[in-house]
């Protein structure tokens, strides 16, 4: 049966959230003629691009490879988009192709439980629906991690947490801190100095810096790629990005390749090359492998962290105070605003929803150890319960569209199975979810994430709980299900 056939059952299908994934489902649903409806728990669309407001707000993967496939943007303004750019891209999607329509915003889905071969929701607002497929797109990073730092609630300046930007507060002139060393704390401090009186970069470890030149587009280059939207395929697709994706991830996978050895000489050259101060260099050289932790791609890091009025502040913290925070040496960093880009719970991902499948499966049970997902996909005993982008898929200094836009294709090839009335559920069986962690359990362990840094990759075991295999392998395995791999409930 081809997906634009007439179905024998006509489904309903719920979307949670209104992020990046969440419109691509919408809109291939959409153009299918499908039932759908979007539920989003904030006011508005755009997922991390909603919530982070930070100043220096950028994607770290080129803008014209953060694109869907079928919607492709002449207009972006630079080589890596602004934040702000990219939320206005997913309005102008959602817009052009009636996504608006089926969004229901406000509406935060507490409980899906899986009831006479349906899904029940059940909203905090206090709606219900019932829906026959169930596809989960609320994200990984959404959960702000608030640190447990001694004396955090005595600082007597403004505190918030970067995806809490409090936009009230004053910055120009006044003296900032920045806690955390990831991409939200070095775009942060790149965008402050000069800014601010002086900008101090709290960081209990430094980390390697991809270095990536963010060219502006001209007028006449974004011309040429309305005119030409080849040009834009060229960009995304060409020699140059795929190559970075393929070194990234066979690098990731084998921490003993070429690739991987390219890419720690390139940061290594960076660091050298840009940092003069031989006291300051020896303070920003990570002591853990390239991209053990998530790399950092910036043009200008090592530039301005060496401006007069930015501190780079290494080391662990003891408390805060009143008047700023006290580092484990003794050293008091006076501060009027501090800014906590301190991450996510990258665990969460649909949680704290309510989550039961089939025979009463409980989704906290079947995460207790750790959350995984066939593909970042499917999970047996949760029928028509599909995910994008959920725990174990890849996630890298890539485009998690492509990923999702993988995902999905994958995801509707089962569809049919379930419109046809060959049955009235498909959910993945245990022998295959089994031997998928055997064995991603196994390959994480050997690749660089597994090498042995902290970060946020690892799960409560220690253990790398992204995708362990490179590009092409994903790109294979979501190609065709195999459907061995499930098992068909109420088959015909």
């Amino acid at each position: 049966m081809s997906l634009q056939s007439n179905p024998s059952r006509k489904l309903r299908y719920v979307i949670m959230g209104a992020g990046m994934s969440g419109i691509l489902a919408a809109i291939r649903l959409i153009e299918a003629g499908r039932d759908v409806v979007v539920y989003e728990k904030a006011d508005r669309i755009g997922g991390t691009w909603r919530e982070n407001t930070y100043p220096g707000l950028a994607c770290d993967v080129p803008a014209h490879a953060y694109t869907y496939s079928f919607a492709a943007n002449p207009d972006w303004t630079s080589t890596f988009a602004p934040g702000p750019e990219i939320q206005r891209y997913f309005e102008q999607v959602v817009a052009r192709h009636g996504v608006d329509r089926v969004l229901r915003c406000g509406q935060e889905v507490k409980s899906c439980i899986w009831e006479q071969g349906r899904w029940h929701l059940e909203t905090v607002q206090g709606l219900r629906d019932v829906a026959d497929v169930v596809i989960a797109a609320t994200g990984v990073l959404h959960h702000p991690n608030f640190p447990k730092i001694p004396g955090l609630e005595r600082f007597s300046g403004d505190c918030f947490h970067t995806a809490k930007w409090d936009h009230s507060v004053p910055l120009d002139g006044r003296r900032v801190g920045v806690i955390g060393s990831g991409s939200t704390g070095v775009q942060i401090v790149c965008a402050l100095a000069g800014r601010a009186s002086h900008v101090t970069h709290i960081q209990r470890t430094p980390q390697w810096i991809m270095p990536v030149p963010n060219a502006p587009y001209s007028d006449e280059q974004r011309a040429a790629f309305r005119a030409t939207p080849q040009l834009i395929d060229d960009i995304r697709y060409g020699e140059i990005y795929t190559r970075m994706v393929r070194r990234f991830t066979e690098g990731v996978a084998n921490p003993d390749s070429e690739a991987m050895a390219e890419i720690e000489a390139i940061v290594l050259k960076n660091l050298e090359d840009s940092v003069r101060d031989p006291v300051l260099r020896e303070k920003l050289r990570p002591t853990y492998r390239a991209a053990c932790k998530r790399l950092i791609y910036s043009p200008d890091y090592y530039e301005k962290v060496q401006r007069p009025d930015v501190t780079a502040a290494v080391g662990r913290i003891e408390c805060v105070e009143p008047e700023g925070v006290r580092m484990a040496d003794g050293t008091l960093h006076r501060l009027d605003v501090l800014a906590l880009a301190t991450g996510f719970h990258a665990d969460r991902f649909v949680r704290p929803m309510i989550v039961r499948g089939h025979e009463g499966t409980d989704l906290n049970q079947f995460w207790a150890s750790t959350p995984s997902a066939f593909l970042g996909i499917a999970m047996p005993g949760f029928p028509n319960f599909f995910m994008l982008n959920g725990p174990t898929g890849p996630v890298g200094n890539f485009s998690l569209i492509d990923i999702a836009e993988r995902q999905w294709g994958y995801i509707e090839q089962l569809l049919p199975h379930l419109e046809s009335g060959a049955c009235k559920a498909i959910h993945l069986n245990d022998a295959t979810m089994v031997d998928y962690d055997k064995r991603r359990i196994a390959a994480a362990g050997k690749t660089i994430f597994g090498s042995g840094c902290s970060s946020w990759y690892l799960d409560a075991n220690g253990v790398p709980a992204t995708w362990p295999w490179d590009y092409e392998v994903f790109i294979s395995a979501t190609a065709k299900p195999d459907m061995g791999a499930f098992e068909l409930l109420g088959a015909a």
